[in-house]
């Protein structure tokens, strides 16, 4: 039997692949992440809401290591971002010692209240930027 945290990280992120981040990738205001597929070597885009304080960019991810991206940044943590329409490129660090919870208090509200909605497995994000 599906439990209901497997059935949510399952209909969710269908739904951020099918429709959300084909969407969200072309406004060009969308915050973006660049990683490297850590099978295919490829570029992988996933939008992204969070905040740059300074050098640092904080983000949380709603499934965690459960999340594509976060086993692409376990395996080559060299990112780039696009802030605003332009690309930097920086070093992801999961930070698992950070309460995501608090982390989203801080954070842009609408997208903090949708990945407290729909998030099993909140883990923090921090990039240094270059």
């Amino acid at each position: 039997m599906v439990s209901r945290r497997d059935l949510q990280h399952a209909v969710v992120t269908g739904f951020q692949r099918r429709v959300a981040n084909p969407i969200m990738g072309r406004v060009r205001i969308q915050t973006l992440l660049e990683t490297t597929g850590r099978r295919s070597g490829q570029p992988r885009i996933t939008p992204i809401g969070g905040r740059r304080t300074g050098k640092e960019f904080w983000f949380v991810s709603e499934f965690g290591e459960r999340s594509q991206y976060i086993r692409n940044i376990q395996a080559d943590n060299r990112v780039r971002l696009r802030l605003r329409g332009h690309w930097h490129t920086g070093t992801a660090h999961v930070v698992p010692e950070d309460d995501p919870v608090a982390r989203l208090r801080a954070l842009p509200r609408a997208n903090s209240t949708a990945v407290r909605a729909v998030g099993t497995d909140l883990l923090t994000v921090r990039i240094d930027l270059d």
